[in-house]
């Protein structure tokens, strides 16, 4: 009989948190990247109105509740 391995429950835990954590880093890193190629394209200092700021926020929060019900499995 094959025996399963039980996994510690703070391994997972750490292991959700390094991964999200690089996920964000990466995401955030692009993120500057492409206002920055934006602000040189108008040649510019890169800034963000408010309207885009709400926007922006608007949207990492939909993110995050998606990433939210993503194990409901509805």
């Amino acid at each position: 009989m094959e025996e399963l391995e039980v996994i510690p429950q703070e391994t997972w835990k750490t292991k959700a948190l390094v991964i999200g954590g690089v996920i964000g880093l990466l995401s955030g890193l692009l993120a500057a990247y492409l206002l920055i190629q934006r602000a040189e394209k108008q040649n510019q200092m890169p800034e963000l109105s408010a309207g885009e700021g709400v926007k922006l926020g608007v949207l990492v929060f939909g993110l995050l509740r998606q990433v939210a019900v993503l194990g409901e499995g509805k």
